[in-house]
């Protein structure tokens, strides 16, 4: 009964690390996770007052399919105040949350047997999108000692004939590093030579940046704006996770064949979802500011206590809310009862089920030498979690 399709796909490593911190915390056992790419501020105010005056005013039908023309307005207007890009609303879809975006953009552009290029660390989703669709990631692990950024040589190295596409996210969800407009520039110096390879850009953090601003492969390299697809969303700047609301900016060809996937999956993003993205561009940054500066406080306060832990190595991450630790010195190691502990999977086993703490294995991501922890928590949560993993490791021997 099932497909060789859904048989490809592998569940999310950090749903499942989520789902057993709170089966751990229904049995009363004290669990703090740090597993979740989730802001733990509430949306802000303006944002869910426009969605409740829709409600009240019975703004309660299906929208267009991709996306009410005063959302998709907003967005064309965002792009070009926020990022110096020129979009028509007609170029523009709103999605179910950028992981759908990024679903349907895979779906629209791979076939059978097409290559996408994914630099690990990885987002845990890309590499199973691209199965989805019929094609084949390709993984290009950076190293830690350039902040798991892929080099032009990499990239290089890893187009062949079949390469159809080339993933970037910047900031990065796992690791928080971001591509600067040099490494970029030198990123599309590469991609001149391949006319062929496309672009799928994730930007989805490009709101949670601690130094200078947010800088697209685009507004380094315009003459890509035909073969790139710009990925972006309201959960993680404006805190609205569960509101599912994303989009992707594209080229007219391809987002008119994004739209009618979208038409047959699952038709437009909720109404007032919708209505709450318009009133989150065209109203104030000022909260989003406020959080940026609670999660950079969190990061510095994060990146000084694993730096008081023996053996880890953690670099300051430029963006997102999440930290990927170099762990590999305590792999290998053995618990008190003799267990070793192989790989970063089973040390995220052995940290919460005898310590407590929840974190992603960077064996979700590509890198078998990380973890992910994230510090979208409040610094009272984080002082414990840091408590928790030292204790944690240095009792491995």
């Amino acid at each position: 009964m099932i497909s060789k399709r859904a048989q490809s796909v592998s569940p999310s490593e950090t749903l499942a690390i989520s789902a057993k911190a709170k089966e751990l915390k229904r049995q009363g056992k004290s669990v703090i996770s740090l597993s979740a790419g989730e802001p733990d501020f509430k949306t802000p105010k303006h944002i869910c007052e426009n969605a409740i005056k829709a409600i009240n005013n019975g703004f309660h039908g299906y929208t267009m399919n991709t996306g009410t023309p005063e959302l998709r307005e907003n967005i064309s207007n965002k792009l070009q105040r926020d990022n110096n890009l020129d979009y028509d609303p007609s170029q523009i879809v709103c999605t179910n949350g950028a992981k759908q975006a990024l679903g349907f953009s895979m779906l629209a552009m791979i076939d059978e047997g097409d290559e996408v290029i994914i630099p690990a660390p990885y987002w845990v989703s890309y590499p199973q999108m691209v199965n989805v669709a019929g094609g084949t990631p390709v993984t290009v692990r950076s190293s830690f000692e350039n902040n798991y950024r892929m080099t032009p040589k990499q990239l290089e190295d890893a187009i062949t004939e079949n390469t159809k596409a080339v993933m970037l996210c910047s900031p990065s969800n796992p690791t928080g590093t971001r591509y600067t407009a040099d490494e970029l520039r030198a990123l599309a110096d590469v991609l001149n030579d391949h006319p062929e390879v496309n672009i799928i850009s994730d930007e989805i953090y490009e709101y949670i940046i601690f130094e200078d601003e947010h800088v697209s492969i685009l507004n380094v390299a315009p003459e890509l704006k035909e073969r790139t697809v710009l990925i972006n969303g309201f959960s993680k700047g404006f805190a609205m996770t569960g509101w599912r609301l994303g989009y992707l900016a594209a080229p007219q060809e391809f987002a008119d064949a994004v739209a009618k996937i979208q038409s047959q999956e699952t038709s437009a993003p909720s109404c007032i979802s919708q209505k709450a993205g318009e009133a989150a561009y065209a109203g104030s940054l000022d909260a989003v500011h406020k959080m940026r500066e609670a999660f950079k406080k969190r990061r510095d306060f994060i990146i000084n206590e694993l730096s008081n832990i023996e053996g880890v190595k953690c670099f300051k991450p430029s963006g997102a809310f999440y930290v990927f630790p170099d762990v590999s010195h305590y792999l290998g190691k053995s618990t008190d009862n003799g267990r070793t502990i192989e790989n970063s999977t089973e040390l995220c086993m052995y940290l919460i089920e005898e310590h407590g703490l929840a974190a992603v294995p960077g064996d979700a991501f590509g890198e078998p030498n990380g973890l992910r922890l994230s510090y979208a928590a409040s610094m009272e949560e984080l002082d414990k979690a840091m408590e928790r993993l030292k204790a944690g490791l240095t009792a491995l021997s």
